[in-house]
């Protein structure tokens, strides 16, 4: 992981304006308070805190590799060596410079006594660094945990709705093959229509089966390949209608979130009626929301399930799991009409 001070211009900036000020209040307790020459005070500042603010980037790679996870006993060992080592070094090599090349009786009697403070001011320098870099540590490895949680979520929502979506194709396949079984002996002429329809159908899916958002319109052309595979099967006593206009055809929802819909209107419309079912799709834009309707009558008189299917649970979660609202799929039943409604939001990011 890259040094956070000189990988950051910003913090690069503040950086050197922490040890200006750091410099500039040296400087003028040593001249001021002491008395020292300008020159030797501009020194003294300059050689002490320029050299500790260069080897307090260095400490960011000993606290990178001593995380506060580790054992309490190993990391405060290694920080009290390499305390001493820097700080040792540090005044050690500012003192030999400075006594050699500054010729000033005062001063070099100053540089001699100053010692105690000066080790004080290097550990302080030194755990302050520390301190900083840990909280930095603990932020970055923080920010890491969250965006592997948010990642790992976003995996786990993504096999969800590819499981939910998958158990679309299997169970219109099982339905669809047994019809064309059917038909091989009644009406070869519509098999090998519903075998193209369906060859058709599958190509489509197939190309579009990694995406979990698409727009109504593409999603309604795979339904009309669907209902057009149905009307084959059953003839006059399926009718279907779209009644969407430019606008909503254009927003945006989730990939075969309708295809449950119209199987359900199917299984529980057609199937058990021998007059024409009518299946009516109605779309509209509505306050930032697409709102489809889907409606088709059924007998009355036939025997009729209770409760939502599992193609309407199937359309209810996926719903949940993309939008994280429950309240988006509704039934409305009459006496002999049925009608889904559903609301895809088209502001939310998904």
């Amino acid at each position: 992981m890259l040094n956070p001070i000189t990988s950051n211009n910003k913090y690069l900036i503040n950086y050197a304006m922490v040890w200006s000020i750091i410099i500039g209040a040296h400087f003028a307790v040593m001249h001021f308070y002491y008395q020292l020459p300008i020159g030797i005070s501009v020194a003294d500042s300059l050689l002490f805190n320029v050299f500790f603010a260069f080897l307090g980037i260095s400490l960011w790679y000993l606290v990178r590799y001593n995380k506060p996870d580790q054992n309490f006993i190993i990391i405060f060992s290694s920080h009290v060596v390499s305390s001493l080592l820097v700080i040792g070094f540090w005044l050690i090599s500012g003192y030999l410079i400075l006594k050699y090349a500054i010729d000033d009786v005062h001063y070099l009697s100053f540089l001699d006594s100053s010692f105690p403070w000066r080790i004080i001011s290097g550990i302080f320098y030194y755990s302050v660094f520390i301190l900083v870099y840990y909280v930095v540590v603990y932020y970055q490895d923080i920010q890491n945990k969250v965006k592997q949680e948010e990642k790992l979520k976003t995996l786990i929502k993504e096999v969800e709705l590819n499981a939910l979506k998958n158990q679309i194709n299997p169970h219109f396949l099982f339905n669809s093959l047994n019809s064309v079984s059917s038909l091989t002996i009644t009406s070869p002429e519509k098999a090998q229509e519903m075998i193209i329809k369906l060859a058709e159908y599958l190509r489509y899916s197939l190309s579009n089966e990694q995406q979990q958002i698409t727009t109504l319109k593409t999603e309604l052309d795979n339904i009309k390949l669907y209902l057009e595979i149905e009307k084959i099967r059953f003839g006059d006593r399926l009718d279907f209608q779209f009644n969407c206009d430019e606008k909503s055809l254009q927003a945006k929802i989730p990939a075969m979130i309708l295809q449950p819909l119209f199987e359900n209107a199917i299984k529980h419309g057609v199937y058990e009626s021998t007059e024409t079912i009518n299946i009516i799709l109605d779309c509209k834009i509505d306050n930032d929301s697409l709102k489809l309707s889907l409606q088709n009558d059924f007998d009355k008189e036939a025997k009729q399930t209770k409760g939502e299917g599992i193609g309407l649970k199937n359309t209810r979660e996926r719903l949940f799991l993309i939008y994280k609202n429950n309240n988006l799929l509704a039934i409305d039943k009459s006496e002999n009409t049925y009608c889904v409604s559903i609301k895809i939001p088209q502001n939310d990011n998904v």
